[in-house]
């Protein structure tokens, strides 16, 4: 699979010239196909089942997917990057699963079309990999990598009809909304792959997992695992986060890389923020004093960026304070497509905090 991401200048040649056809003869026309086919054969031939890359490979590899289907599409890279994200995101992975085959488990996405979207929902053969008949029965699935064959686990496939049916739609940005609510039928999922997207476009990468403690290093803050214990204001209910108790005003930053979904007040949260990052988790922040004022609803933040103040706002109605000691309430949720849970925001807290201090460390020594 290495070989198969060699030379990438030559390759993006190649694909720019044809995209230059594809574009503008339009998709699904013979001067397209052609184009398309030349183009993409050069990056997706045998090799492409072979083994999976390493984990240091596998995103520039993945980039390098990305971008070859939207020369030859005209599709931003990121909306594939988001769209395959979602999926990653959501995808069940059940502890005691068999290994996957070799041919799946070489693959760089992880967008699964279910077989009657794939060949199309009253064809008679749902694995039918002939492109001609599933165009036939109205299927989504398309020849992207020039081998005669629509194969719903070929990644240059999967993606090349994944464009066929965003393009379906139109190429901006509210095309993209509609054409993915259109598939989905879930407004859930239309808003994350567009936050997603967002963050890709934004800092230009897919790698995006660096991370922050919520509260600045030091000995100004205490804090342990509270998770389940009880809570019985506004009803009987269990503790979904832990309390970091501080001074109040003390700094609370990002501990992320993410967008800002939530702003403003909670009943029980007080003034909050939720920020969702790019695994599909709401970072969840509450009982705050105040906000940053340049930090806005829809706006991007990253690690260690300031995003508020300690305080001890809920329990009431807008503005009440001081029912309890200031402290931050920091939970986290995890969105699996049709629902969102809460776990033990704990283990993770801990990790970043001996990271930074780590790091600190480290930087002294130099």
């Amino acid at each position: 699979m290495l070989s198969l991401f060699q030379n990438m200048k030559e390759r993006r040649a190649v694909i720019c010239l044809s995209a230059a056809a594809l574009l503008w003869c339009g998709i699904g026309s013979p001067a397209a196909e052609a184009a398309r086919v030349t183009g993409l054969r050069e990056a997706y031939g045998a090799e492409a089942a072979s083994a999976p890359l390493s984990k240091e490979a596998l995103l520039p590899a993945r980039r390098e997917l990305y971008e070859q289907i939207s020369a030859a599409t005209g599709i931003p890279w990121f909306r594939f990057a988001a769209i395959d994200q979602y999926e990653r995101t959501i995808a069940k992975k059940p502890k005691h699963a068999p290994e996957p085959p070799p041919a799946a488990s070489a693959r760089l996405t992880d967008i699964q079309i279910p077989a009657p979207l794939w060949s199309g929902p009253l064809n008679p053969d749902q694995s039918d990999t002939s492109p001609a008949s599933i165009r036939f029965f109205g299927g989504l699935g398309r020849d992207g990598s020039g081998d005669g064959l629509a194969e719903p686990e070929n990644d240059a496939d999967v993606l090349y009809s994944v464009a066929g049916h965003l393009l379906s739609y139109g190429n901006s940005a509210s095309d993209f909304s509609i054409a993915v609510w259109e598939y989905y039928h879930n407004g859930r999922a239309a808003q994350r792959i567009n936050q997603f997207a967002k963050l890709y476009e934004h800092f230009g990468r897919l790698d995006l997992s660096g991370s922050a403690f919520p509260l600045p290093l030091g000995n100004l803050y205490s804090y342990r695992s509270t998770w389940g214990t009880g809570r019985s204001w506004g009803g009987a209910r269990i503790h979904e986060g832990t309390d970091l108790f501080a001074p109040h005003g003390l700094t609370v930053r990002s501990t992320c890389y993410g967008i800002v979904e939530t702003k403003g007040w909670n009943r029980y949260g007080g003034w909050r923020i939720g920020i969702r990052d790019i695994e599909n988790r709401y970072h969840y922040y509450a009982h705050l004093t105040g906000y940053d004022k340049t930090v806005s609803r829809g706006d991007i933040v990253s690690p260690g960026q300031t995003i508020g103040w300690v305080g001890s706002s809920g329990y009431g109605k807008p503005g009440t304070q001081g029912k309890f000691p200031p402290h931050l309430h920091y939970g986290l949720y995890k969105d699996r497509g049709l629902t969102e849970w809460a776990f033990d925001p704990y283990p993770l807290l801990k990790q970043w905090e001996n990271q930074e201090y780590r790091a600190l460390k480290n930087k002294k020594k130099k």
